[in-house]
């Protein structure tokens, strides 16, 4: 973090992003610079950094999560995919639609080697889920 604020105070570099941190590294590194986002693997079983990201979109950094649609064991893949057949659509969307309605800060970048893929998630961002299935995706992370 010393080295990159010292480029950052150079004009080197503009903004100062951190990755696969704890909040206390993340306090750590705030104290040295300003942080501008954080990137860490949450998804919706995967939800360890449910505090993080509300206090974070408190201070307005944007959260970027990895590994946004993979992780899930057999009953969580059930649970998202009958979510996605009830609404027309396909877990992957469902998946992203969860994370931008989780909070305005998350930023989810999936990767994806297809146009068709990209589209897809691209109509993600339209997706609005129901009260009664995003309650059924925030369980997920209970089920095993």
């Amino acid at each position: 973090m010393r080295a990159m604020r010292a480029f950052q105070d150079e004009g080197l570099i503009g903004h100062i992003g951190i990755s696969t941190v704890t909040p206390d590294q993340l306090a750590r590194a705030r104290d040295v610079a300003p942080v501008v986002c954080v990137q860490n693997m949450y998804n919706i079983v995967q939800r360890g950094d449910d505090a993080m990201i509300d206090a974070l979109a408190e201070d307005g950094i944007a959260y970027v999560p990895y590994f946004p649609l993979g992780g899930f064991s057999p009953l969580q893949s059930e649970g998202l995919n009958g979510v996605a057949t009830r609404l027309g659509t396909s877990a992957q969307q469902v998946a992203l639609a969860w994370l931008l309605q989780r909070s305005p800060n998350i930023l989810p970048i999936p990767g994806t080697s297809r146009r068709s893929h990209l589209r897809q998630n691209i109509a993600a961002a339209s997706l609005v889920l129901p009260t009664e299935e995003l309650r059924l995706l925030n369980g997920l992370a209970g089920a095993r």
